[in-house]
């Protein structure tokens, strides 16, 4: 090799990698380029030489990149059959590169600093410590000749740690082996950084001030931010004894360090993971030094400093990282700090808290975030909840969260100091609204802990706030809402604070009833705000809302004085016809909306909640609903059913069956009369009568007003509201006396439990054919024929709602629509809502129905027939958004709620072609999303948008989830899912996780799932979707059919005589499923553990899964037959199961998918060193050839 060939050579390099450079050059020149690189990468024998002669500093930043990488390459790569001698030659280089070979400190580029580490690194990975036993010594010599060594000597150390330990990028011995060396030399380690620290931090203090010197200071303080980088690569794993050594003159240093302007991110970062390190409680004691006076000191001195300077992005983040530094305190100290511990309650706690508050109420909502689990911990904890200084902080807390829970700090406005800290955190209004809701849930908690400690100070203020926002001024703000002229938006300022006043009243109060004994209750303060509150008249609906919500936050003082309820009640009832123009034309907008349902939820939740209380006042409450119900247009059907349910609710308190019986056939006589007219009947049956009745076969020439068939649709709505009402409220007394007294029990089951009768089933019952009649006209729309015949306006009536498709595709609503808008904006969205609200109710009805009626449903005559040609009819053109709720909210609490003795004539007969037709659905859907992606490279454009597709595979994983979570609940026992989750979280290396995630033995079937499993058709159809489901591309579906399902299904058929075909089929299924979710830790540990169960269990009756595991791409064989003598032979001592399932699991690596990142990539190979540690007896598995040249090599790096 001439020196000439190198030169020569490296011209072309030099070209080709300026060609790639160039954003001028043509792309296939580029490639060209690209090819030529690559190649001498791969191929050339002077790789070496070029490398070096490339990285000389004579040569362009991107040109000596390259080299380098030229370099980087042959050491992952070529190693391994590299003479001794090359490698010497080329690590002697490689160290005087960092000696001399790069620029000062100030001026080499980053990229060049970060691969010639790169380079160090992946040597010392491949040699240290057995063959280059004097790397720490020369990394030390090279930090002695100046400031740009040792930060490089920083950089090798930093990614030393990061990959060993942190990112684990290595084989096990090799990983043991430095992780082990780095641990024997970590005193060295670390007080070699220290000691880099504070020289360089001591240089910098000096010449900082003296521009002279400035270049110098810069050097060094760039050295010290690079030894608090590594520092803290190190701190995070290394034995806690030697962060706190020397009396934790680490921590002292970062303190110090806080408040030094270049430095301080980087120590606050230290010492955060300093301050965050789990372990055993004795070895963290020392770490309450940092609530000493000195420690305290600078860390609250540099919190001022910082928020002192205003809003500058780098200030900011520090705040952030102080912040978790002081919440990281509070969790040390609570988890020392215990009955049977003697670490005592620090001195300076109280100052401590002084500047928690601080963070609590900085302007940044992100910093008053981020104190609240914390404020949580120290309130619940069992001594420091008992401590002055807290308690003494409480109504502090209370009046911080009083400011915290107004949503102000949208990015988008500029109406609050929040809002500038927000653009710094949040991308969106949207972003922060969703971040906001989860704030202010989190604030909930804590302020509920606060007042169980002090129930009363939180009640006074809420009493205080309360009265405070019934006597301001409405302020609307700039922005007028579309409702009407002077109302609130949701960003009024008034709203904002009646918002924020309602959520904290609703919170303290809730938690002073749990929390004071009944005599203690300041009843007379709760009534004088309830009476405020009801006196209060507003016409507009959002604060309406926060009234209403205050009403019933207040109720519960009513229980002592009953003679308030009719006052409640009216209040109540004038909100639920709330308008605000009456007899207004135009749709409402949903804050109206809003409030009438709010309203109607409220009495739902009083009957409820205090049944005896509203009992006596039961014909009061039945004339104003009836008065209500009178006129056809004054309410919404859903709000006519919610009052019929509150009438129900009260009803239950009868507790004598033939009064409650007279009482619903009453309530439901006009339901009844309109619902079997032959009108309706003649409706009901027909889809052509159908749409035509309800107007969706006409064109439409105003969208908005124009809708003559309101009234019909309304009518059937209220029907089926009604009967759903109805079914779900009614029910039997509790207690067993009282149904016994009452009249409703009416028998016991052969297991001694006793059989109820419900008052609603004869009324329920008589209407039930037409129902069935709807459900089948439903179904039938959906026939091309039907959809053929809806009107133009119409065309899209069976549609998905735009809101539904948002919330499938996980998109935001825009946050001002969602009160200002009307609810349905034309009469096509009307129609929608109808078919969609129709078709969801219908199935509520018959998956309450069993809950209900019980043997009175499950007794109908021919019911499962009447259901297979009514709700399973037409399946075929129904769309998946419509299957899924089908199946959710009838097929799934029908089958849950069924006595056993009607599986054979009622569930077996209904699930069996069920689960047949879901099987072939699945498939087909499944078949054509592989398809499609496939296909995707043919970008060929058809009528079918990315978004339309994203939303059909969406629905496809949303349909799969549920069909098996439905074969999940009717043949596994729950008992067995319950320990299965936590099973999955065990372990936290991926090792253990993949031998964690074991079903456990209880997951046995139950007695649904074995009177399937008899059914050859219907056992098939289950076995084989379970089976193929594991390879359709939904991740958690696979998981929860791997770990809960596939096993107890198939274990239940080992048994009988299967096919060889069939057992190839299902282990060669698993195999599948690997190969489509391995990628994903969880399914792979899951479906590993599978394939395992399967071959143990069947290896020995079937030679043919050898046969299969032989196909494995490769598969070694001789281990494969080690493996297979070891499990044929019953004779022989058995191997640990991990020991098994490790083997198992190597055997079949070959087909164990790999995200698309890994897929191509060229593997790097590390070979192992002799053993630094005798083994006491050789295993029988060590490989004898894993050190070829073993000998010989020890001298390999001498310095």
């Amino acid at each position: 090799m001439s020196a000439e060939q190198v030169s020569s050579l490296c011209e072309q390099l030099v070209k080709a990698v300026t060609v790639i450079m160039d954003p001028a050059s043509t792309q296939r020149y580029r490639l060209e380029a690209l090819k030529f690189c690559e190649e001498f990468k791969e191929k050339c024998p002077i790789c070496v030489p070029c490398g070096l002669k490339l990285a000389e500093k004579t040569q362009t930043a991107i040109v000596r990149h390259f080299g380098l990488q030229i370099l980087e390459h042959v050491v992952k790569f070529r190693w391994n059959n590299m003479p001794r001698l090359e490698k010497v030659y080329l690590k002697n280089n490689v160290m005087g590169l960092i000696s001399s070979g790069t620029q000062s400190i100030l001026e080499e580029e980053s990229h060049i600093k970060d691969v010639l580490s790169r380079i160090v690194v992946e040597m010392i990975k491949r040699e240290w410590p057995q063959h280059w036993p004097d790397m720490l010594k020369e990394l030390d010599t090279l930090s002695k000749q100046g400031e740009t060594q040792t930060e490089l000597v920083m950089f090798i150390l930093l990614r030393l740690a990061e990959d060993v330990v942190t990112f684990q990028t290595l084989p096990t011995q090799r990983r043991r082996d430095i992780q082990q060396t780095l641990t024997q030399n970590m005193e060295k380690i670390f007080s070699f950084l220290l000691t880099t620290l504070q020289q360089n931090v001591n240089k910098y203090r000096r010449m900082k001030t003296d521009l002279a010197q400035e270049p110098k200071a810069q050097a060094n303080c760039r050295v010290g931010i690079a030894a608090l980088n590594t520092l803290a690569g190190y701190i995070d794993w290394v034995a806690l004894s030697h962060i706190t050594a020397d009396n934790c003159k680490l921590l002292e240093m970062l303190c110090l360090l806080l408040n030094e302007p270049e430095l301080q991110i980087g120590a606050a970062e230290c010492l955060l993971i300093a301050v965050s390190r789990k372990g055993k409680l004795e070895d963290r004691k020392p770490l309450m030094v940092l609530f000493g006076d000195v420690a305290m000191h600078y860390i609250l001195s540099a919190a001022q400093t910082a928020d002192g300077e205003g809003l500058v992005e780098k200030h900011y983040v520090f705040l952030k990282r102080l912040c978790q530094v002081l919440c990281a305190l509070g969790s040390q100290l609570c988890a020392l700090l215990g009955s049977d511990s003697d670490v005592e309650t620090p001195t300076n706690f109280g100052k401590y808290l002084d500047s928690f508050l601080a963070f609590t109420t900085h302007p940044s909502q992100f910093l008053r975030s981020s104190t609240q689990i914390t404020w949580g911990a120290l309130f619940r904890h069992e001594v420091l909840s008992r401590d002055p200084l807290l308690l003494a902080m409480i109504p502090k807390y209370l009046r911080a969260s009083m400011t915290n829970l107004v949503k102000v700090g949208f990015p988008s406005k500029t109406d609050s100091a929040s809002c500038e800290y927000s653009r710094f955190d949040f991308d969106s209004d949207e972003d922060f609204n969703a971040f906001f809701n989860s704030f202010r849930a989190q604030q909930g908690e804590v302020m509920r802990m606060a007042c169980r400690l002090d129930p009363r100070t939180g009640f006074q203020m809420a009493g205080e706030w309360l009265k405070y926002q019934l006597t301001a001024p409405v302020d609307t703000g700039p922005m007028n809402s579309k409702t009407g002229e002077g109302l609130c938006s949701i960003f009024s300022p008034s709203f904002v604070q009646w918002d924020a006043m309602t959520f904290f009243s609703e919170s303290v109060i809730s938690q002073m009833f749990r929390t004071l004994d009944k005599d203690e209750i300041p009843v007379n303060d709760g009534i004088d705000l309830l009476q405020l509150v009801l006196n209060f008249e507003t016409k507009d609906p959002l604060i309406l809302s926060c009234v209403l919500t205050n009403v019933s936050a207040l109720f519960p003082f009513v229980t002592y004085r009953p003679e308030y309820l009719p006052q409640v009640l009216s209040k109540l009832f004038t909100s639920v016809t709330f308008e605000v123009i009456e007899e207004s034309k135009a749709p409402r907008t949903r804050a109206v909306k809003n409030v009438r349902r709010h309203a109607c939820s409220s009495i739902i939740k009083m009957c409820r909640d205090y049944p005896q209380l509203v009992l006596p006042n039961f014909e009061m409450l039945y004339n104003h609903v009836k008065q209500l119900l009178s006129n056809e247009l004054l309410l919404t059907q859903m709000e006519k059913c919610a009052l019929m349910e509150a009438l129900v609710l009260i009803s239950n308190q009868f507790k004598d069956y033939e009064r409650q019986k007279a009482f619903l056939e009453e309530l439901m006589a006009p339901v009844a009369g309109l619902w079997l007219s032959p009108e309706m009947q003649r409706v009901l049956s027909d889809p052509e009568a159908f749409i035509s009745y309800v107007g969706a076969d006409n064109k439409i020439a105003d969208p908005v007003l124009e809708d003559p068939s309101g009234l019909n649709r309304s009518r059937i709505s209220f029907c089926v509201y009604t009967i759903l009402g109805v079914v779900k409220r009614a029910r039997w007394p509790a207690a067993t006396e009282e149904a016994k007294a009452g009249g409703f029990l009416v028998g016991y089951m052969p297991s001694g439990s006793p059989v109820y009768r419900n008052p609603c089933t004869e009324q329920v019952l008589k209407l039930l054919d037409n129902l069935l009649a709807l459900i089948r006209t439903h179904n039938n729309l959906y026939t091309p024929e039907m959809v053929a015949r809806l009107g133009e306006t119409f065309a899209k009536a069976l549609d998905m709602l735009e809101v539904e498709k948002n919330a499938i595709l996980g998109l935001p609503q825009p946050l001002l629509e969602l009160y200002d808008s009307p609810v349905y904006k034309t009469v096509l969205e009307r129609m929608q809502g109808f078919f969609c609200t129709l078709y969801d109710n219908c199935f509520h009805i018959l998956g309450n129905a069993g809950p209900s009626m019980q043997q009175d449903f499950y007794t109908v005559e021919g019911l499962a027939t009447q259901l297979l040609s009514s709700a399973f009819i037409n399946l075929n053109n129904i769309p998946d958004y419509r299957l899924r709720p089908m199946l959710r909210v009838f097929v799934k609490p029908l089958v849950l709620s069924c006595p056993s003795e009607y599986y054979e004539t009622l569930v077996c007969p209904m699930l069996g072609p069920l689960f047949t037709y879901l099987h072939v659905r699945l498939s087909q859907k499944w078949q054509v999303i592989n398809q499609r992606s496939m296909l995707c490279e043919d970008d060929a454009a058809d009528d079918n948008p990315e978004s339309q597709e994203m939303l059909e595979e969406q629905l496809v994983r949303l349909l799969t989830r549920e069909v098996m979570d439905l074969i999940t609940v009717c043949c596994v026992s729950k008992k067995g899912v319950e320990h299965n989750t936590t099973a999955a979280v065990d372990g936290d290396d991926d090792e253990a996780m993949a031998t964690e995630v074991t079903p456990p033995a209880s997951a046995e079937l139950t007695e649904l799932g074995k009177c399937l499993m008899k059914q050859e058709d219907v056992c098939t159809a289950l076995l084989i979707t379970a089976y193929t489901s594991l390879s359709w591309k939904d991740t958690l579906s696979c998981q929860r059919t791997t770990t809960q399902l596939c096993w107890p299904l198939l274990k239940q058929v080992l048994p009988g005589n299967l096919l060889p075909d069939a057992v190839s089929w299902f282990f060669t299924s698993v195999l599948k499923g690997l190969q489509t979710h391995g990628q994903h830790d969880g399914c792979m540990a899951a479906l590993v553990h599978l394939a395992f169960q399967i071959y143990e269990a069947l290896r020995p009756r079937y030679a043919e899964l050898k046969a299969v595991m032989e196909q494995i791409p490769d598969i070694q064989r001789d281990s494969l037959e080690q493996f297979d003598s070891k499990l044929l032979n019953p004779t022989l001592q058995k191997v640990a199961d991990k020991r098994r399932k490790d083997h198992f699991k190597r055997l079949i690596t070959g087909c164990i998918g790999k995200p698309l990142g890994e897929q191509f990539r060229k593997e790097v190979h590390i070979r192992n060193l002799p053993s630094l540690f005798k083994k006491v007896k050789p295993s029988l598995e060590t490989d004898v050839l894993e050190n070829e040249d073993g000998e010989g090599l020890t001298a390999l790096f001498e310095p």
